[in-house]
């Protein structure tokens, strides 16, 4: 094993280690590739949050009836964010994914989907955060219909808002 400390400089290519090489290539060419945005089916939104980060992707269905991605996105919550309750995690992680991908889905009717099943309120505006308040009215400008999902089925944007990635510079 050559990350284990120690380990002689000189490398021996196995089978094993072929194998491995071959598998790891195979695995870098395969999907999930991102696929262009095809600006007459509907978006998929779908975003999640952690102790330590939000995440989401934007998926639309191929021709073989399967959502490919087409955005990844995914943000470290500062000091002050990771103190929030999960429902503003939940809540920001929509308004962050929003945020990012308003050139896809500005003025386009999609599909948002988290497992949060507190933020079905979100189109109405209710309670007395007003912090969640004020995220549901900047949301208002988009047509989007909410879905709960299952956490379970969430695994992407689960991924993502747990290992946040730099942004990119430029």
């Amino acid at each position: 094993d050559l990350t284990r400390k120690n380990q002689p400089n000189a490398v021996q290519w196995t089978d094993e280690c072929q194998k491995a090489f071959i598998q790891l290539k195979a695995t870098l060419m395969s999907d999930p590739v991102l696929r262009a945005p095809d600006f007459d089916k509907p978006f998929l939104v779908t975003t999640d949050a952690s102790e330590r980060g939000v995440g989401a992707v934007l998926m639309q269905e191929g021709p073989d009836q399967e959502f490919h991605p087409v955005v990844f996105l995914s943000k470290k919550l500062s000091e002050r964010e990771s103190h929030w309750s999960i429902s503003e995690k939940e809540c920001y992680a929509i308004v962050y994914a929003l945020e990012k991908l308003h050139p896809y889905v500005w003025g386009r009717c999609f599909h948002l989907q988290t497992d949060h099943a507190a933020l079905q309120w979100l189109n109405t505006a209710k309670g007395n955060n007003k912090k969640l308040i004020r995220w549901s009215l900047a949301l208002q400008d988009f047509d989007f219909e909410i879905q709960h999902i299952s956490g379970a089925s969430n695994k992407v944007a689960d991924a993502l808002s747990r290992e946040s990635f730099p942004e990119p510079t430029g």
